[in-house]
């Protein structure tokens, strides 16, 4: 079932958080990483959990938040994505122009409190740092609700498992740039791909098979060889993503990594998306 592009809605937020560097290992929240400041801009968010009238909840997977250089604000509130814009002054943020999507899921009841939680005044902010150095952020609602986030890494290109998530393409059969519906991959399908630095090859499944092949990276690009699979035979619609999926070998492919989503496309318009397995 295919879900269709839902319309913005506008959602006044104006929040504010601050922090001070006490003696148990927090440090100020800034703008970038210097002497006793933790970046709070250019990092990856992902919510834990909130604590909201003494209740904790842990987060959905897909709650996570993001305030680039510029202040552009990107995320998602367990359910629907938003977006704003922010100011960084020292230790205090403040958002304008919160704009979030308008889907229904079963994460509502943790979003609505979210954003209820950020749209609680002025917040307070705590940062400390974990063993894997990884940053730790305390947001302190002024009715005392916490939201705690943990900095997500970016994945890397080479030695990351990539999970297949989606095959599509950019333009229709006679090239004339019409767009084509993106596909899940069907049920049960084990499909991932891993790109091997020193060997110069990538292997993995491809939906039903295993897979390898050569690969060479440059320049945004990939160019993998011919593949060699297992000859295991799958049900329809599991040899149809395969044979899909298949179509990205023999040939270049650009590849674009956003955190821990990448996306391939073929020299005739296929796309694949991927996301970093944990």
């Amino acid at each position: 079932m295919s879900l269709s592009l839902l319309t913005l809605t506008v959602i006044p937020l104006a929040a504010a958080c601050g922090s001070e560097k006490d003696g148990g290992g927090s440090q100020t929240v800034g703008t970038g990483a210097g002497s006793g400041t933790a970046a709070l801009t250019d990092v990856h968010w992902t919510v834990d959990d909130l604590t909201a009238d003494g209740e904790k909840s842990a987060a959905p997977a897909s709650a996570w938040l993001k305030i680039d250089k510029n202040g552009k604000v990107s995320g998602n509130l367990g359910c629907n994505g938003f977006g704003a814009q922010a100011t960084v002054d020292g230790t205090e943020v403040s958002f304008a122009q919160f704009l979030s999507t308008d889907m229904a899921c079963d994460a509502m009841g943790f979003e609505n409190t979210l954003t209820k939680a950020l749209k609680d005044g002025t917040l307070t902010a705590k940062s400390t740092e974990t063993a894997k150095n990884a940053q730790q952020l305390t947001l302190t609602t002024k009715t005392g609700d916490t939201i705690h986030l943990t900095e997500e890494k970016a994945a890397a290109l080479y030695g990351t498992k990539w999970t297949i998530t989606t095959l599509g393409a950019t333009s229709d059969s006679d090239g004339n740039g019409d767009s084509q519906a993106v596909s899940p991959l069907p049920s049960g399908a084990d499909a991932y791909l891993v790109l091997d630095q020193k060997k110069g090859t990538v292997s993995g499944k491809a939906g039903c098979n295993n897979v390898s092949a050569d690969a060479t990276v440059s320049d945004g690009t990939i160019t993998f060889g011919s593949p060699s699979t297992t000859r295991r035979m799958c049900d329809g619609s599991l040899m149809e993503a395969e044979n899909a999926l298949l179509g990205l070998f023999d040939g270049k492919a650009t590849y674009k990594i956003d955190h821990r989503s990448m996306t391939l496309t073929s020299e005739d318009g296929a796309t694949v998306s991927a996301t970093a397995a944990d």
